[in-house]
């Protein structure tokens, strides 16, 4: 396969000049949704029996066909399609979207069949199959089996959806999105959600791209794809659904159950600047705002409304949000003091009460003013009353004011309703023609306000962006072993589900890591009979721990016992040990920590290594205070995921009380993070909890490594 010939065919799907249909019914439903879009290219539909498909003459076969269509729709059954797709890629057709089920969505036989219609469709644009297919509303091109809600439009957002229904209900919003492609992608056998991401980053007419999707198959793909995606600075929002399970049989740390698939999400997006929401409205308002205003500079806004409640909502919501409400200039109290009088407290947010209400000049003086401040946009909160009901002309007044304010100041306007159907279609069509932004619900709007601030900052910093390891073991040396630090792995063998792993003892573990720049007190492996002599040689006070693969918490098994002052508190602590193993840890006490993190790192099928870094100790799950970060990361990357700890104010001297050793907590979760990627192709989980953070330094006091048996 050509990944350059699919990239080019990619693009004569997707703006076809020529489109062939196979099928019956939902074929010449095709026929009908291109005429009705008023696509202008050649419809040639194809059946072997009928003469006419939606009034058009059939050609027989794809053979009979008078040139090489640039995308063609296949609506026949699963292993029909096969043979038609055959026969488009031999013809030299562009791309194909293959609308049967009953592929790998159903089983093994259905993924058999998959793979020969990958194969049949060679270096030819694949989409699907099991999918509702592809509409282009900038070039009329229509590779759809069903009415939608879309029209013609010259500029606009781009959704790529897994879902077909979705796709569907996309194309129906009612809220002036202004869409230019929609892609139903279905399960994406040839083509994936990256390769429709690099296809659509080449028309300057899609403003931002849209991606819903419950999972990923190529992480790494889609990290470059999001990474070109920043260069170009086209905005990405991401609405992932389905939460997936952690599979708790299998995992043995805390780091396996702090962080989840989802967690592993949430880093990506952030790595790669991709603005996560959470509904469908905030999928839908955030394009629509991305597509006006694009990325912010920062987050910060001024809100103006002529109601205590609305100015309330946006200050609790921004707060929430982290979105600065900078406080209004001498200058602007000034001239808010001239046009709305001494009864109305000047602020920001402002409620400027109803004293100018119906008075649309002195309204524009007062927005203006509030338009004049240093914040990246201005919001004028405002839901219309119902036209089938009441009057809303003041209303249009207030509206046609704000537009002024706006068109004559620097700053980027938001009309926001707090209701998403109390703004009207004509009302948000004017907004769009004066790039303001229409945003229908007030919270909608300030998660679009946070999503383009956060996007401005990944744009500025793509140069320093890396893409992940993800979860293929070709840039990983395969061949690596612990043996290469000092460790023969040979007892202790589990297994699960799956996989064949070896758990190392703490040890084992503890030899590996210092190997890799972790630091561990000072402390020597012995038998029982040693335990006191080993003590005496490191010196007191010690801890004991007893050592053996299956201890792998030893707090809840008794298998450590701490802070042994004698020779006689040694040997009672061993014997009391002695039915957990044969074998000890003398270790040097560690100072009293200020506080226990977790270090630890897993493989994970789709992101590959993630380093995740935790508030520690037995209380590590229950509090789930945790960030996880995708490998390789850097110094900066693991400062800031420590600063967004719950518990950071206490590593930062919290009343008064001593800092820890910030650059020792880094090097430390960097000395983990490289023998996760290090060891990439073979590690299943590693936990180092807790690591004492120190005035000076950073310790280990306990750790745990389970690795594949094969790379």
């Amino acid at each position: 396969m050509d990944r350059g010939a699919r990239t080019r065919n990619l693009r004569r799907l997707l703006a076809p000049a020529s489109v062939a249909v196979i099928g019956g019914d939902l074929a010449a439903e095709v026929l009908r949704q291109s005429e009705r879009a008023g696509y202008r290219g050649e419809l040639w539909p194809v059946h072997p029996r009928r003469a006419t498909l939606g009034g058009r003459r059939c050609h027989r076969s794809v053979d009979d066909l008078p040139a090489a269509p640039d995308a063609a729709f296949v609506a026949v059954n699963a292993e029909a399609s096969i043979a038609v797709v055959a026969q488009l890629a031999k013809r030299g057709a562009g791309g194909a979207v293959c609308y049967a089920s009953g592929f790998a969505e159903c089983g093994a036989a259905g993924k058999m069949l998959q793979t020969r219609l990958v194969a049949a469709a060679a270096d030819m644009a694949l989409v699907g199959p099991n999918c509702y297919g592809v509409l282009n509303y900038v070039d009329g091109a229509t590779l759809w089996p069903d009415q939608h809600g879309g029209a013609a439009v010259d500029a606009g957002v781009a959704i790529i959806s897994q879902s077909g229904n979705l796709s569907l209900t996309f194309s129906m919003q009612r809220r002036s999105l202004p869409i230019t492609h929609l892609i139903a992608a279905g399960n994406q056998a040839a083509l994936q959600l990256p390769d429709f991401v690099h296809a659509l980053l080449d028309d300057r007419r899609v403003k931002a791209i849209g991606l819903h999707f419950e999972g990923v198959s190529d992480a790494r793909a889609l990290g470059a794809a999001a990474r070109a995606a920043l260069e170009r600075k086209v905005p990405l929002v991401a609405l992932k659904s389905g939460a997936s399970k952690l599979g708790a049989r299998a995992a043995l740390s805390h780091t396996s159950a702090l962080s989840g698939r989802d967690e592993l999400y949430d880093s990506f997006f952030q790595r790669f600047g991709i603005a996560r929401v959470h509904s469908v409205p905030q999928f839908l308002e955030a394009l629509k705002f991305l597509f006006v205003h694009g990325a912010l500079p920062e987050a910060s806004a001024a809100s103006i409304s002529c109601s205590g409640g609305e100015a309330a909502a946006v200050a609790d919501l921004a707060e929430r949000l982290h979105i600065d409400l900078p406080p209004l200039s001498a200058a602007q109290q000034k001239e808010l003091s001239a046009v709305l009088g001494p009864r109305v407290a000047l602020a920001n947010p402002l409620d400027y009460h109803t004293y100018i209400w119906g008075d649309p000049e002195a309204q524009q003086r007062c927005f203006a003013a509030v338009c004049d401040g240093a914040q990246a946009v201005t919001l004028k909160v405002m839901d219309f009353p119902r036209g089938d009901r009441c009057d809303d002309r003041a209303w249009r007044l207030t509206c046609g004011a704000f537009t002024n304010a706006v068109t004559e100041s620097k700053t980027r306007g938001v009309v926001t309703s707090i209701l998403p159907e109390t703004m009207p279609p004509d009302i948000r069509r004017q907004l769009l023609q004066s790039d303001i932004a229409p945003m229908q619900g007030m919270e909608e709007c300030l998660h679009a306000i946070r999503a383009a601030a956060d996007i401005h900052r990944a744009q500025e910093r793509v140069d320093r962006t890396v893409n992940i390891i993800g979860a293929r073991a070709d840039d990983c040396d395969s061949d690596v072993t612990i043996s290469d630090v000092g460790v023969t792995i040979s007892d202790g063998d589990v297994t699960v589900p799956e996989v064949q792993t070896t758990i190392l003892d703490l040890w084992q573990s503890r030899t590996a890591l210092i190997a890799a720049g972790l630091a561990f007190p000072p402390g020597k492996l012995c038998s029982a009979g040693d335990a006191c002599a080993t003590a005496v040689e490191i010196g007191f006070p010690v801890a004991v721990k007893a050592v053996a693969a299956d201890l792998a918490h030893k707090t809840e098994a008794g298998a450590v016992r701490l802070n042994l002052q004698s020779e006689a508190e040694v040997a009672a602590a061993v014997a009391a040990m002695s039915g957990l193993s044969e074998r000890f840890l003398v270790e040097a006490m560690a100072p009293p920590p200020l506080a226990e993190l977790l270090l630890g790192a897993r493989n994970d099928s789709v992101f590959g290594p993630a380093l995740t870094i935790a508030g520690g100790g037995v209380w590590a799950e229950q509090r789930r205070d945790a960030v996880s970060l995708l490998l390789p990361t850097g110094e900066a990357e693991v400062a800031d995921a420590v600063a967004r700890l719950a518990m950071a104010p206490v590593l930062q001297g919290a009343r008064g009380g001593p800092a820890a050793d910030r650059d020792a907590l880094v090097a430390a979760a960097l000395a983990v993070a490289a023998f996760a990627e290090r060891h990439a192709a073979r590690l299943v989980e590693l936990d180092v909890n807790p690591l004492f953070a120190l005035p000076r330094g950073a310790v280990a006091v306990d750790a745990l490594l389970r690795l594949r048996t094969k790379p």
